[in-house]
C-alpha cells in the first residue's frame, strides 16, 4: 500500500464503508472532519504521522506544537 492508499484508507474509504461519504472522512463544507498536522510530508515518508504535532476533534484543539491543550480526564 502506498502511503496515500494508507491514508485514503483511514479517512474517505472508511466513510464510504460507514456509508457516511461526504459526511465523515472529507474537508470539504458540512462534512465532520478531524485535522492532525505533521512537520514533514507523509506523502514521501509515512512514518510522519508517527509525531503528530496538531490535533482538532470536532472544532476543539487537543495538541497543539507537539504539547496537550485540553484535558481529556
Amino acid at each position: 500500500m502506498t502511503p496515500m492508499q494508507a491514508i485514503q484508507a483511514a479517512t474517505s474509504l472508511s466513510a464510504e464503508a460507514l456509508g457516511k461519504t461526504g459526511e465523515l472522512g472529507c474537508g470539504d463544507v458540512g462534512c465532520r472532519a478531524d485535522f492532525i498536522a505533521v512537520d514533514s510530508d507523509p506523502l514521501a515518508d509515512i512514518s510522519a504521522l508517527e509525531d503528530v504535532d496538531f490535533v482538532m476533534k470536532d472544532g476543539t484543539v487537543y495538541k497543539r506544537d507537539g504539547k496537550p491543550q485540553v484535558s481529556i480526564y
